[in-house]
């Protein structure tokens, strides 16, 4: 018994040690967020060996000062074009023929200055909701692949979808099309390396993004690149949120339909998308890149104006949050938002509050059913209040709802890749696309109306009828926001 004790209070007072050094860490040079400094040292101080596996996991910030320098290198490639652009902007000729984007001057201002985001107004947008449209257009503009075919996708699995798409590729790099396809080494985990094999062999370049050392087992569950991004041969350029898989064509019998925001661009917007393109793959393959591409031949005649914001852990601004933030701030009349994953940081939060009692439509389309459950009960958390200061909460029945759009009145738009949660603004990389044009906002916002047809609306009665058990759900889920 006296020899078990002694090997108790040896692991203890080692487990005290080791937390000791974690809280320091933490608090002294991690620079964290005090709310989610705090939670960490609850979770190390009342779990001492689970916090600690956990914060391993999820916790540590290696790498990140490495991507800090590898983004402030890239950065300096765009120093230049800001100059120019805000010289033209202060032309008096610009402003006056694009007088209808400069009403929305400071959003344009807030991405040039704050993520060196150029303002491209020669760009067409076709808008894509659904998984057979998306991945017919995709597999149509691969087919005529002439030069290049560069994709980058979060989840990409070896289901049928998959393996058409892995056919097509295989068979434009025989043709001597230079293919090159990254994928997330955790997204990408049902990615059966034998199916890469004849792509490969066919002289394709595959990478994945923090690949995971253990087969099968990513350690590493912050700082996964979530962009969904497709450029073929500078003429065309798909982003937005469905991924690779069956389930995104409504097969999968867990989530049924899928509801999801896609877009393909024509246009000067393309160079930015995949610039950002090859950022990431210089970071996952170490390869050097042969410098910027910032023109784009046979341009649109149509004037849809763009802005390309990436945002990660390596971006010194929240470049994406920051536009939502904007964006919601500035809302005159209207302010539709469709997410799957809703768990608004303090500004984000305050400022939708802030919207809906100054008179503004707030409307905010969730899933009814979750995919992450500590994710969708958090987000519940946060109905009550804003259901209270007059925000419309609707939950889509018909399948998973997985768009990420923002609708700003009745000319701004955003379509990406960045869920409107904590994850998604500092942990993630992302990419969006601000969209100026009232031709899109309309039809993002026909298809928000249309969606309705497809909800059910949470009202503040029902909010509050919810049983003690769903309440303790969401208070344990919403203490771990600063971390889901």
């Amino acid at each position: 018994m006296n020899d078990f004790a002694s090997a108790y209070f040896l692991i203890f007072s080692n487990l005290f040690w080791v937390n000791l050094i974690l809280a320091i860490i933490l608090v002294f040079f991690e620079r964290r967020n005090p709310t989610s400094t705090w939670l960490w040292l609850m979770v190390l101080f009342f779990l001492p060996i689970v916090g600690f596996i956990f914060y391993l996991i999820i916790g540590q910030d290696l790498s990140k000062k490495k991507m800090f320098k590898i983004k402030a290198e890239e950065d300096d490639c765009f120093d230049e074009m800001v100059k120019e652009q805000e010289e033209l902007f202060n032309s008096p000729e610009f402003s006056d023929e694009y007088k209808e984007f400069f009403v929305y001057e400071d959003i344009i201002n807030l991405h040039l200055k704050g993520d060196k985001s150029i303002f491209t107004y020669n760009n067409d947008v076709e808008l894509l909701f659904n998984g057979k449209d998306k991945f017919k257009e995709l597999f149509e503009s691969i087919k005529k692949a002439k030069k290049y075919i560069y994709i980058e996708y979060y989840t990409f699995k070896s289901d049928h979808i998959g393996s058409e798409l892995l056919e097509i590729l295989t068979q434009k790099a025989n043709e001597g099309v230079d293919v090159k396809l990254l994928v997330d080494g955790m997204g990408g985990r049902k990615l059966r390396k034998k199916s890469l094999e004849p792509l490969k062999h066919a002289g394709a370049e595959v990478a994945f993004f923090f690949p995971s050392i253990i087969p099968f087992v990513n350690t590493r569950v912050n700082y996964r690149n979530h962009r969904k991004i497709c450029i073929i041969d500078g003429k065309e350029a798909f982003l937005g949120g469905f991924n690779v898989g069956d389930e995104y064509l409504g097969l999968s019998k867990k989530f049924g339909d899928w509801r999801d925001t896609h877009i393909k661009i024509t246009g000067e917007a393309i160079s930015f998308v995949l610039w950002q393109f090859f950022v990431d793959w210089r970071f996952a393959t170490k390869k050097e890149l042969k410098g910027c591409q910032t023109s784009i031949e046979n341009l649109p005649n149509n004037k849809t104006g763009i802005q390309i914001v990436s945002s990660g852990p390596d971006s010194k601004w929240t470049g994406i949050k920051d536009g939502y933030f904007k964006m919601i701030s500035n809302a005159k009349h209207k302010l539709y938002i469709e997410s799957p994953y809703f768990i608004p940081d303090d500004s984000i939060f305050e400022a939708i509050k802030i919207a809906s009692l100054s008179g503004v439509d707030v409307r905010v389309m969730v899933p009814n059913k979750p995919d992450h459950p500590f994710v969708y009960w958090a987000g519940t958390s946060y109905m009550g209040e804003l259901l209270e200061a007059g925000v419309r909460f609707y939950t889509y029945q018909k399948g998973f709802l997985h768009s990420k759009v923002l609708i700003m009145d009745d000319f701004v738009s955003s379509v990406g890749t960045a869920n409107l949660d904590i994850r998604s603004f500092k942990l993630n990389f992302e990419i969006n696309a601000f969209i100026y044009d009232k031709v899109i906002n309309n039809k993002l916002t026909e298809r928000f109306i249309n969606d309705i047809d497809n909800c059910k609306e949470m009202t503040l009665e029902e909010y509050n009828k919810r049983s003690n058990i769903i309440k303790i759900k969401e208070s344990f889920s919403r203490l771990l926001s600063p971390i889901l």
